[in-house]
């Protein structure tokens, strides 16, 4: 008990809460389950599943996983590299779904087997706080399944997974050495915030001063990244890490809302309910996302993407995830319940497409996002982003682009190297400075993106790219990045145009003033496609059968070309298939140069657009 009001008074000294309601000491804490989805709300999710294929599928995903989870050998605390991360979310994956499947069937299997998977991992001497995500997950993990099944397990167990919850997870985050994340503006404070939040929620009557300071501490720091998506709604760490980060801030929230009927205010923070628009958007023609910084090309549901449609009368932000729910890719995602939880209002009928064909997203990493339809997949899609290196995940990319065509990916994104694979290595990959090892590795260079390089040299990590100009104009949909600070040091002045002409063919040019160095401008984009060149400025690229034309106009001795994506370190990621073809081209001291790059589907007609980049249509 001692131990519990020091923690208390520690917890109560660390932040002051500025801004941001305080929990009533006379607030009525809801019997058990509280988080997410109260007693009774069941039969909710009972409708939903029979009123529709898609979410009787959907459940049914959860339930093959609960069948199979039955037999699984139980978790065992091992560390892959500094994480025991696989471990965690495993465990919140199993625990979740087999909570889930027991609400809605009252089948005992389910309770028994959550039980002594959350018994098993109490068991743990700790959940390895030196990288604290672990920590965040597995207590979230914890509190979902001894507040979901309070009714259903022994009070031993009770005991044995509180005592967990309160040892290895909210004890360990008020330990000084470990949760430097309290103030970071990245997706790290929202798991964490939101994981041990949960374990405190869960626990309420047990430790109540306890459960109130770390709640209230979590509404105070977890301001701080969501700040962050102003003032349009991007999250700058990327596509993969807006569902990592979000969806622990989502699942915050809304247990915020199931315990004390309120959101304390975060709802208010600028920009936050607008990001469903960043992600729908980041979504191409092919399927396949924007996959800038560490994220992979992969695509699957986003349950959060339901709550913020729950809060809006705007169905449309539903139209990629209805895609997704219908084609079955939903299994595995941890948080699936929660999409069973969130979605229990919506029908499909009645989401809509999206009225709007381009989309820009002013932040620290802005993004500018074109297509010319929402329901053909042959449509062209391009997304380009500005930003900077500086920035948590981040590659030297500003500036780069992916484009879709003719149901194919032609320009993409690497993504990330697995981060373990270059760390067991010595790699310094989280030094972000200017000349550190993370530069070298081969996918986070300007060199292995769809941007561009002078004598070959990398971008400037304190520089940034901001959207200067951009017009939805249907003839000439665009949007202009200015790269000068990214070039500084070599470069009067670079400035990107990239535009949907027509709705029939991509253009990108590039307008550079030289300082007072000779260089040579290389020009990438890296590609999947089998690359046939026919002069120095035209070339072909192949893939499954269709065809893309590049044709280049600009000086006179630019020269089309083609790098290997081969590994250059010994510890760079294999590219199998990848090619990356560009032009190289001389550019003298002071001088001043233009470029512009067609990408030509089979079916479009070029019309040349030599207009510079300040005459192009804004909206600005």
């Amino acid at each position: 008990m001692k131990l519990i009001n020091c923690i208390s008074f520690l917890l109560l000294l660390f932040f002051s809460f500025n801004g941001y309601a305080q929990i009533s000491d006379q607030a009525v804490i809801p019997q058990h389950p509280r988080l997410l989805l109260s007693q009774g709300q069941e039969e909710s999710i009972k409708k939903l599943i029979a009123s529709e294929q898609a979410w009787a599928v959907t459940n049914q995903s959860i339930m093959d996983d609960c069948a199979a989870m039955i037999n699984m050998p139980l978790l065992k605390k091992i560390k892959k590299g500094k994480r025991l991360l696989e471990v965690s979310r495993e465990c919140l994956h199993r625990v979740f779904y087999l909570s889930y499947a027991y609400r809605v069937t009252r089948d005992t299997r389910y309770l028994k087997r959550a039980e002594a998977e959350m018994v098993n991992v109490s068991g743990f001497d700790d959940w390895n706080p030196s990288h604290f995500l672990d920590v965040g997950e597995m207590t979230m993990a914890l509190a979902i399944g001894y507040d979901w099944l309070f009714d259903g397990i022994s009070e031993e167990s009770k005991k044995t997974i509180s005592d967990a919850i309160l040892k290895n997870g909210i004890e360990a985050s008020m330990d000084p050495q470990y949760n430097s994340w309290l103030k970071v503006n990245y997706n790290w404070n929202q798991v964490c915030n939101s994981g041990i939040a949960y374990g405190a929620l869960a626990t309420y009557e047990l430790h109540p001063a306890v459960s109130k300071a770390i709640t209230e501490r979590a509404i105070q720091s977890i301001s701080i990244p969501m700040k962050e998506y102003s003032p349009d709604g991007v999250y700058n760490e990327g596509f993969g890490y807006w569902n990592y980060g979000t969806s622990y801030n989502v699942m915050f929230i809304s247990a915020l809302e199931t315990v004390f009927n309120s959101d304390f205010g975060l709802l208010q923070i600028k920009g936050f309910k607008k990001t469903p628009y960043y992600i729908e958007n980041m979504t191409g023609a092919t399927g396949q996302p924007f996959n800038y910084f560490d994220s992979g090309d992969g695509n699957g549901p986003n349950p959060s993407m339901y709550w913020f449609a729950s809060r809006s009368d705007d169905r449309s932000l539903l139209w990629i995830e209805k895609s997704l729910l219908i084609g079955d890719q939903s299994a595995k995602d941890r948080f699936l319940p929660a999409l069973m939880v969130w979605a229990k209002d919506v029908r499909l009928n009645q989401i809509t497409q999206p009225k709007n064909l381009m989309w820009v997203g002013q932040s620290q990493n802005p993004v500018a996002l074109m297509r010319t339809s929402w329901t053909d997949r042959n449509a062209l899609f391009v997304g380009i982003k500005g930003g900077s290196p500086s920035l948590n995940h981040a590659h030297m990319d500003a500036g780069s682009f992916v484009f879709d065509a003719d149901g194919e990916r032609w320009a993409i994104d690497l993504g990330p190297q697995n981060y373990e694979s270059l760390e067991t290595k010595g790699v310094d990959l989280w030094n972000e400075k200017q000349n550190s090892q993370r530069w070298q590795v081969f996918r986070y260079n300007n060199l292995a993106h769809n941007t561009l390089a002078f004598n070959n040299k990398f971008q400037l990590v304190n520089g940034n790219a901001a959207i200067v100009s951009h017009s939805d104009a249907p003839d000439f949909m665009n949007a202009v990045i200015d790269l000068s600070s990214i070039y500084k040091d070599v470069a009067e002045k670079v400035h990107r145009g990239i535009a949907i002409v027509n709705k029939q063919y991509l253009l990108v040019r590039d307008e550079v003033q030289m300082r007072d160095t000779d260089m040579v401008l290389r020009w990438s984009m890296v590609t999947k496609a089998k690359v046939t060149i026919s002069n120095d400025h035209q070339a072909v690229l192949i893939q499954n059968g269709k065809h893309l034309q590049i044709k280049i106009t600009g000086p006179s001795d630019l020269r089309i070309k083609t790098w290997s994506a081969s590994p250059v370190n010994d510890y760079d990621a294999p590219n199998p298939g990848v090619t990356i073809v560009g032009y190289e081209v001389k550019i003298p001291a002071h001088a001043s140069s233009a470029v512009s790059v067609y990408l030509m589907p089979q079916s479009a007609m070029q019309k040349d657009s030599q207009k510079q980049l300040s005459e192009w249509p804004s909206k600005d």
